[in-house]
């Protein structure tokens, strides 16, 4: 069991009659429990949420006048750790779930189609299951350098292939390409997780679809995978942008806080310790 304190606060000079939808609060999941939340927005504005039924992501949406915004969630999320072996096998296509079929499939920043030859000629070789998905990581992060400004909205997957520099998505997306071009079903998770490299800000990983379960990856090796407390799944980034904005506004403050309760996580190593010793 791990525990987190996460908060989000955005603000903008909005510059004409906007309608905003964001997603940036913790999902509801199996293995992440919200034990408390909450959201604050500017005084005026009538907030309309709802939540995805096949994905978990939740949103808030609603108009807001020209002027300044403020949006402020905090959180605190409790993780349950997943057990996952080290012998997971790749799925035969035919076993693949119809709810998981769709991430088989090319998208708007992971173009598994274009980058297959690139895929079989690198990965093609090794025995399937969770040690190729690994390699696929292990290689992403060796390969490409984290860089902060060297993409933009518009990079894809194919694009930090050939300039190998970018940011936690596209490590993401671009481990999402292989494993799709792989015959592997994969997707793209973010949220919140706190790593050594101020500032803090959202963090993205990818998962695979391995022995009838999801696995975590994060090719930047930045934080734990099982430390995430998860915002948002979808097949890229596309899917799960912390805010979509339609109108004309200044964005002035954006800061993103993470705060981890260490001791909880040190308690069930402790406990698991005397258990064996028992």
């Amino acid at each position: 069991m791990f525990r987190s304190n996460v908060e989000t606060v955005l603000e903008y000079d909005v510059l004409g009659p906007t309608h905003f939808c964001f997603n940036i609060e913790a999902a509801q999941r199996p293995g992440q429990t919200i034990l408390r939340e909450r959201l604050a927005v500017s005084s005026g504005v009538l907030v309309h949420r709802f939540t995805d039924p096949s994905s978990g992501n939740r949103f808030i949406r609603f108009d807001a006048p020209p002027g300044p915004l403020m949006v402020n969630y905090q959180a605190d999320v409790e993780l349950h750790q997943q057990i996952v072996p080290d012998d997971l096998p790749e799925v035969p296509l035919v076993e693949v779930p119809d709810d998981v079929l769709h991430y088989l499939s090319p998208s708007r920043y992971c173009e598994s189609d274009q980058l297959q030859r690139v895929a079989h000629l690198q990965f093609g070789a090794l025995s399937p299951g969770i040690a190729r998905v690994k390699a696929i990581s292990d290689w992403i992060h060796e390969s490409v350098t984290y860089m902060p400004g060297s993409t933009t909205s518009y990079t894809s997957a194919q694009d930090v292939f050939v300039q190998r520099a970018g940011v936690c998505r596209d490590f993401a997306h671009l481990g999402i390409s292989f494993c799709r071009a792989l015959n592997i079903p994969a997707r793209l998770a973010v949220g919140y997780v706190w790593f050594d490299e101020p500032p803090q800000d959202f963090h993205a990983i990818f998962e695979a679809w391995l022995g009838g379960q999801w696995v975590q990856f994060d090719p930047t090796g930045m934080a734990p995978v099982e430390q995430l407390v998860r915002i948002g799944t979808g097949r890229d980034a596309k899917d799960v942008a912390f805010s979509t904005i339609f109108g004309g506004v200044n964005m002035t403050r954006k800061e993103v806080r993470v705060d981890e309760h260490i001791h909880a996580l040190q308690q069930q190593i402790e406990a698991e310790l005397v258990a064996e010793d028992a």
